[in-house]
């Protein structure tokens, strides 16, 4: 977790989800209002569900590679491949029994589709990891290794899913960074910091008074959303330029 005070705008982008083409379109938004140097707070979920995973992760890779003042924080989704690249093969214990990563519900079907690996015949699990791991480059293993869980500036929280509210933000575990709701989204009283996160789709950013989340649905086909942060102050990047995202 890194703790660096806000000297320019910040921007974040919400979950992608495998959505190469809203993602360029959103970048060129923060190019167009901050510049090719600002800084991009990724909020996770990069792959699953959407046509061209692994294009998002070739872009967010090189990007890295290239030193961009891009950070990236995990998602459960980000996880989850993780996980299953592993040996042996790890399945996430907060999925429901009858889940797994390669269901199509959670769309890590799409994601090895895109890499050129059938996952939709119902082969055995290992067969499709041991066809995945000739092919995913071991720089996105990497990349995906190196995930942080959060970062967090003077007056906002970023990260994935949410925080256990009464929870000191330094004493948040994984499992709730990365995959909790009702608890969090429930709870109106002021956190130590404005909460920016994803993880749950919404018909439009929302700015809830003591949470921003700005997961627009990407995964399902909607728009992605960026949005810039100057201290608590954020609007929405649009083709018309900032949108205020005021408390509702």
């Amino acid at each position: 977790m890194r703790n660096v005070p806000i000297s320019q705008p910040l921007y974040a982008i919400g979950d992608i989800h495998g959505q190469l083409a809203e993602l360029h379109r959103v970048l060129d938004l923060i190019e167009k209002d901050g510049g090719k140097d600002a800084q991009i707070i990724f909020l996770g979920d990069y792959t699953d569900r959407g046509p061209d995973s692994r294009g998002v992760m070739d872009l967010l890779v090189e990007g890295q590679a290239k030193s961009r003042n891009w950070t990236f924080l995990k998602g459960n989704h980000d996880r989850m491949f993780e996980w299953f690249m592993q040996k042996p093969l790890r399945n996430d214990p907060y999925l429901m029994v009858e889940l797994y990563w390669l269901h199509q519900r959670l769309g890590g079907d799409t994601t090895m589709q895109s890499y050129g690996v059938d996952a939709f015949r119902g082969r055995r699990n290992k067969d499709v990891q041991a066809e995945a791991l000739a092919v995913v480059p071991q720089s996105h293993l990497d990349f995906l290794a190196g995930l942080e869980l959060s970062y967090q500036t003077k007056d906002l929280f970023l990260v994935h899913a949410g925080i256990v509210p009464g929870v000191p933000l330094s004493k948040q575990k994984e499992e709730n960074l990365l995959w909790i709701r009702q608890e969090f989204h429930k709870h109106e009283k002021p956190h130590p910091k404005l909460i920016v996160h994803g993880h749950t789709p919404i018909d439009h950013p929302t700015h809830y008074g003591n949470r921003v989340n700005l997961d627009t649905g990407a995964g399902y086909g909607e728009p992605l959303t960026a949005a810039v942060f100057e201290g608590v102050k954020c609007w929405a990047l649009t083709a018309s330029g900032r949108m205020p995202l005021a408390p509702e």
